[in-house]
């Protein structure tokens, strides 16, 4: 009930403050902002050069004017053509796919990297975001949805602390939002997404370090241990908690950093992003299909998930100290660039 209430305040809220701008049919097609990336310079030149001549030809004085009509007539209904072939090119259902794989041909020096490094960080949050709470119901508080009603409730007690973990993780990357852009100013973008990817590596060791703590104290039989132990449920929640930490890097530099790469191509910025987004969606589908036949492979639970998670996040923050690019001090963590 308290969901489809907030739901409805934020359709509400969206209907009341956005403003429609209706795209009106005789505006005039601009120049489209993948452009910079779908076209090298040398093309922009030319197809310049052939317009220039093209004018040139056209404000002849010396034609007459049977030729200028017939000119202008002719060049007016290849204009009409040459716009709606190229309006159906870009409404066509494939044509976004295109876009982004064409722009992987173009991108600004460093953006290469930029990919690499997002997906590996990707690829490093999504065994947390996919196992989190049931972690915290299988490794941390021994229960099994599957079992007796003792087990099912000390599996539904750690889900629950879970879900408690990620508004402690929620708060954390709320104020560390606030502390993002003078920590970029003041150290560069590189060295933020870096230690960000490091403080991951390490909270995602640390989830493997308290699952084996945890699971081996438990196979000894110790009563007292029966829905978990609360040093070992501490520090999960202080795991969880620390985690929004790099969270929030993670969801504002990598583009900031992008739109900061694009800005001197320029522009390009949108399909930039988009082609930012595959490097997000690509490891979200790889962790998807792949993380159960992995936990399987080596006995179940969710250790091997997140022992794989920290390896990523290790190679991502290696990768991003050594081969990002060095970004100029007037980061902004809010807003685009636009060329």
């Amino acid at each position: 009930m308290s969901l489809q209430v907030f739901l409805t305040l934020c359709t509400l809220v969206t209907l009341y403050f956005a403003d429609e701008v209706p795209l009106s049919a005789s505006q005039p097609r601009g120049s489209s902002d993948y452009a910079p990336l779908l076209r090298s310079p040398k093309q922009n030149g030319i197809e310049l050069s052939k317009f220039d001549s093209d004018n040139k030809h056209i404000g002849n004085p010396s034609a007459n004017n049977t030729g200028n009509g017939y000119e202008k007539n002719y060049i007016h209904n290849h204009a009409e053509h040459v716009g709606d072939a190229s309006e159906s090119i870009d409404d066509g259902p494939g044509a976004v796919l295109v876009k982004l794989l064409t722009s992987l041909r173009h991108l600004p020096p460093g953006m290469h990297a930029v990919l690499v490094v997002m997906a590996l960080t990707w690829l490093s949050w999504f065994p947390f975001f996919l196992f989190d709470t049931d972690w915290m119901g299988r490794e941390v508080y021994h229960g099994d949805p599957k079992g007796d009603a003792v087990v099912i409730n000390m599996y539904d007690q750690g889900v629950r602390e879970g879900a408690f973990g990620l508004l402690l993780n929620s708060v954390v990357l709320g104020i560390s939002s606030f502390l993002i852009e003078p920590m970029c100013q003041k150290m560069g973008a590189r060295l933020v997404w870096a230690m960000s990817n490091f403080i991951v590596f390490a909270c995602m060791a640390t989830t493997s370090v308290i699952s084996l703590i945890s699971l081996s104290e438990y196979s000894r039989g110790i009563e007292h241990l029966i829905g978990g132990n609360s040093a070992i449920k501490i520090a999960s929640l202080v795991v969880f908690a620390l985690l929004g930490f790099p969270l929030a890097i993670t969801y504002s530099v990598p583009f900031s950093v992008t739109a900061q790469l694009t800005a001197d191509s320029g522009g390009g910025q949108g399909l930039a992003i988009g082609v930012l987004n595959l490097a997000i969606v690509v490891p979200q589908m790889i962790v998807s299909l792949g993380a159960g036949p992995w936990d399987a492979l080596f006995g179940g639970g969710n250790v091997p998930a997140f022992v794989l998670a920290s390896i990523a996040s290790l190679a991502a923050g290696v990768i991003a100290t050594l081969k990002l690019p060095n970004l100029s001090d007037s980061f902004q963590s809010t807003g685009m660039h636009f060329g």
